[in-house]
């Protein structure tokens, strides 16, 4: 790829969090123990997973996926952000601005598409529990998540190619903890439409495209549930979505939270909090959500600690 343009920018500043000097030791200690937890909490899951045959079903195959991008997604970012904090370095270099933009892209996109994929894996198992192991056979979950990440890595590359072509003159100050792109085409001096462009139709198909598909099984399952309207059905319903209706919640809700809050009116300010929940915070908790209220997955960690019974070979 060609890092450089005829752009005179060869570093950004990355301002970082608007904290206050005295408080920076406060939240430096605060966000590395929630990206420790992130890492440790996940990682954990995909060992329990790996250990287990009980756990080697599509549901927890895509699990074990979602919790490595949670690991990488925050890695992408929290890492440089700690830096910064702890030594007031601030500069980032061109070159390392594109790739982080890149690979948060990428992370972002994947995280989207396999919600989507796990939305309908929750579908099929609800009401096609007969046909369940037919159609989520181990060839075709393999092809839905590599078929995530060549769409993901696609449309991070088409946004990286674009803004590679882009020109950035005197101003290279970025009012963010990373480099986002909405604002590095703020910072541009060139013309930014056909990036716009691609923004919008490229967020169509790796947001919109798995929402909608969520939305549409969550509405299939909630009419299968309300055919056969008793106490077991929807036990048995909650049992398999809880977690999965839990974190697609957490990921899709802030958005509606921030940007359609009265009280934050400053768009960087609305996008520095959202940046954060899906990079520190959702990461950290998807691990809790899924062991907490999944049955399988405290007995595998049960097993694992008390080491009082012998994993499954």
């Amino acid at each position: 790829m060609q890092w450089e343009n005829e752009s005179s920018v060869s570093e950004f500043l990355l301002l970082g969090l608007p904290i206050q000097q005295e408080q920076q030791a406060v939240f430096f200690a605060l966000f590395l123990g929630m990206y420790l937890t992130t890492v440790l909490g996940n990682l954990l899951i995909i060992l329990l997973i790996r250990l287990d045959s009980r756990l080697h079903t599509p549901m927890y195959f895509f699990l074990s996926h979602l919790a490595l991008i949670d690991i990488s997604f925050s890695s992408v970012t929290v890492p440089k952000m700690l830096m910064s904090m702890q030594t007031q370095h601030l500069s980032i270099s061109y070159p390392e601005c594109i790739s982080q933009m890149y690979f948060y892209i990428l992370f972002a996109c994947i995280d989207n598409l396999l919600l989507g994929v796990m939305a309908y894996d929750r579908y099929v198992a609800i009401c096609h529990p007969l046909h369940y192991t037919t159609i989520m056979r181990k060839e075709f979950c393999v092809l839905l998540v590599t078929g995530s990440w060549i769409l993901s890595c696609g449309s991070a590359l088409l946004h990286t190619l674009l803004l590679t072509q882009l020109s950035f003159c005197a101003d290279n100050t970025i009012p963010h903890f990373f480099c986002s792109l909405p604002i590095l085409l703020k910072l541009s001096c060139s013309n930014t439409s056909l990036n716009e462009l691609v923004i919008f139709t490229a967020g169509a198909v790796v947001v919109i495209f798995p929402l909608s598909g969520i939305l549409l099984s969550y509405g299939r399952i909630g009419a299968s549930i309300l055919r056969v309207p008793s106490t077991k059905g929807i036990c048995k319903a909650l049992s398999t979505c809880g977690s999965h209706l839990s974190v697609v919640s957490l990921f899709y809700g802030t958005i509606v939270a921030l940007y359609f809050s009265p009280s934050l009116s400053n768009s960087n300010e609305k996008d520095m909090i959202a940046s954060l929940m899906y990079t520190v915070v959702t990461p950290m908790l998807n691990p809790f959500i899924y062991s907490l209220r999944n049955r399988d997955m405290k007995l595998a960690m049960g097993i694992l600690f008390r080491n009082d019974i012998p994993f499954s070979k």
